[in-house]
């Protein structure tokens, strides 16, 4: 099956080098399910000729927010709606949980109650799952083919799921601790509150459940509900 990988951020650049850029992490998070991958970079307007070039849709991170004005955000969200219109299979980590959410008539915002940085304990699904965390903005209000299975303290809309359309998840599976520990170093200073990076920190060798939301993302994709 192979995944289309629309590409909406970059790592930053001095951990890109030792850690690759999101798409590769998403590769590497991956492996061993039986997935073939082609990367789309839609932050620069590399946009896929159809929905149906992929099997089905994987939509990264990004430092920008879904509700801010840039050139792909309006383009990146009539794709989704074709997208699930047609019947290809989605899947949204982080600014894609939000851009899929606002796509499909639901509402992103800033957190007032700040930022989720490190690893962070949530419930989806039944299970409890710790994963890393690196966001401000959220979604508030899920559309209204969404249905809420996931969330966290601070986070009450941390999964979303939508039918056999689309699987949403608010936290970083494909970020390992090396690299969270480099977004707190690198992009965390003068941008987090210092107590907020302090707190991360701290629990930065607790273990996560990466492999099994990997292991749920491929199920989602091969098997859908």
């Amino acid at each position: 099956m192979q995944i289309g990988i629309l590409q909406t951020g970059h790592a930053p650049d001095a951990l890109r080098a030792a850690h690759g850029d999101y798409p590769d992490m998403f590769v590497r998070l991956l492996e061993g399910h039986g997935f073939t991958f082609h990367t789309w970079p839609v932050l620069d307007m590399q946009f896929p000729p159809s929905i149906h070039a992929a099997e089905g849709w994987l939509i990264t991170g990004s430092r920008f927010g879904a509700y801010e004005d840039h050139a792909f955000i309006h383009p990146l969200e009539e794709f989704i709606r074709q997208a699930y219109s047609g019947g290809v299979p989605l899947v949204g980590i982080c600014f894609g949980h939000q851009i899929i959410a606002q796509a499909l008539g639901g509402r992103v915002e800033k957190f007032a109650g700040g930022w989720s940085v490190g690893p962070r304990d949530y419930r989806i699904e039944g299970q409890d799952y710790r994963l890393n965390a690196w966001h401000q903005d959220q979604v508030v209000e899920p559309p209204h083919d969404a249905e809420t299975v996931g969330s966290a303290p601070g986070c009450a809309h941390a999964a979303l799921i939508y039918g056999e359309h689309a699987y949403t998840v608010q936290p970083h599976p494909e970020f390992a601790p090396a690299f969270e520990k480099g977004l707190i170093e690198e992009r965390g200073p003068g941008v987090v509150p210092d107590e907020t990076l302090a707190e991360a920190r701290a629990r930065l060798d607790l273990p996560t459940d990466s492999a099994a939301m990997a292991a749920r993302i491929a199920r989602f994709f091969t098997e859908r509900r």
